[in-house]
């Protein structure tokens, strides 16, 4: 005799209300300054003496991720966490974010299920609310649209047009892995097109996988550069590319600079897959994006503070303009440094 298996209803009998009924059910909100989410016209916030920074982040199947070697409880947790980013490339802090979403009709309602679950997790380890969003029919794959909401002390935050002349370029972590995880996705992708009954060697690649596939956001650097009140004087996340990423600083700063290859952090799993693609390293280091590490600028009387810190690497300084932006290689030379990196607008 079989039991009674409740079958879960699809999408379409949920409808678009039922749907963000059943996807934001049981949400308890954490923060004080979150006072109305879900379940009214609008979200209520409270601010009475903060400085309140919003970030909008678009990404569309086909253009910012392919389903076909993307996890959907990974998609969901990346989704959140590059808008996390942003909030702490201003020095400050995530407190809320609404998420939308356009659903074509190849997605079940379990498949909305486990790509909240990522959503949900992110907010979870970073102390975030979900307090609103929407929901749409889409012809053209999964459209998801994350505005996130952050706050910080009236005098704590920092722009992109900063920067001051000897001051150091600092960046966290290290870069280019999430390129060569990308490479390696793609690479894997296209030998499973030609013979679908080859299997995907992905073993020994964790770390580049989950540098591509599940970033995290540089919280902890916030709050040591906090403990040890260093103020940057300029700042960005590394989403395009360590190069576009400096020449927006640079930019908006009306300053030059010069980096040393030798000096810029990469993981020997990187390494180790650069050179089994033949590749130059600099072209991950300063081109890939997607690293999501904090790039920032300090005075150079602090210069003792941050070279003590094991997670950021000193890689350069500030200039005057007219003195260019340069890439100091190993061998000496100096490379004019480009903007190459990720652009969505771009021809193909």
């Amino acid at each position: 005799m079989k039991g009674n298996v409740q079958k879960k209803p699809q999408i379409s009998e949920l409808g678009e209300f039922g749907l963000i009924e059943h996807l934001t059910k049981g949400i308890k909100l954490i923060n004080p300054s979150s006072k109305k989410g879900v379940g009214d016209d609008a979200a209520v916030l409270e601010y009475p003496d903060k400085q309140i920074v919003v970030t909008t982040d678009l990404l569309l199947e086909g253009i910012h991720f392919n389903l076909i070697y993307t996890p959907l409880k990974h998609l969901g947790y990346k989704a959140a966490v590059v808008n996390f980013s942003d909030i702490y490339s201003m020095n400050a802090r995530p407190k809320q974010i609404t998420v939308s979403l356009g659903l074509s009709k190849r997605f079940a309602l379990e498949d909305v299920d486990t790509l909240y679950e990522g959503i949900y997790l992110a907010c979870k380890n970073y102390g975030v609310d979900l307090i609103g969003g929407d929901t749409s029919a889409s012809v053209t794959g999964l459209i998801i649209s994350i505005t996130a909401i952050g706050e910080s002390g009236k005098n704590d935050l920092v722009y992109r047009d900063g920067a001051q002349i000897n001051d150091l370029i600092c960046v966290s972590g290290n870069l280019g892995s999430a390129y060569m995880g990308l490479q390696l996705l793609e690479r894997e992708k296209t030998i499973y097109e030609e013979d679908p009954t080859t299997q995907p060697d992905l073993s020994g690649y964790d770390y580049i996988l989950n540098r591509q596939l599940k970033p995290e956001a540089r919280k902890d650097i916030i709050e040591i550069l906090g403990d040890l009140e260093i103020k940057p004087t300029s700042m960005i996340d590394v989403s395009d590319g360590l190069s576009s990423d400096l020449l927006h600083i640079c930019k908006n700063s009306k300053v030059g600079c010069k980096i040393y290859q030798d000096k810029i952090p990469i993981d020997q799993s990187t390494i180790a897959m650069v050179n089994e693609f033949h590749l130059d390293p600099v072209i991950p280091v300063l081109h890939g994006g997607e690293d999501y590490e904090l790039l920032f600028t300090i005075p150079l009387k602090l210069h003792d503070k941050i070279n003590s810190l094991s997670q950021v690497s000193l890689i350069g300084h500030i200039c005057k303009e007219e003195e260019g932006r340069y890439l100091i290689t190993t061998q000496g030379s100096s490379i004019e440094l480009k903007a190459q990196g990720w652009n969505a607008l771009k021809d193909t």
